[in-house]
């Protein structure tokens, strides 16, 4: 059996979460985050406002989902200087950032 798939969320809440900057964030994970190897499914996109029933989270403004190939993947993504840069670029934007990370 293969090893399982490591499925990597993130989203970001911006401290101005105007069109312009989830634009420029949405953006940034597309230069920076859709480089390194062992990536098998990548997407970054704004919040679905319109979804929005009672069991939907919405405090948050851009999400991040990537998916690799196994952990040691994600590992050294997690090291890549690309995404070092895009955390360092961006960083001061954020109000808060979550991680969920599962096996898949």
């Amino acid at each position: 059996m293969a090893a399982p798939r490591l499925a990597h969320n993130v989203f970001f809440k911006l401290k101005n979460s105007t069109p312009e900057n989830v634009a420029a964030l949405v953006a940034a994970c597309k230069k920076y985050l859709n480089v390194q190897p062992g990536i098998v499914f990548f997407a970054a996109g704004p919040l679905c406002a319109e979804l929005n029933r009672e069991v939907n989270v919405c405090d948050w403004d851009v999400g991040l989902h990537l998916v690799f190939i196994d952990k040691a993947a994600h590992d050294a993504y997690q090291d890549d200087p690309t995404h070092i840069k895009f955390v360092e670029e961006n960083k001061p934007t954020w109000a808060g950032v979550r991680v969920f990370d599962s096996l898949v």
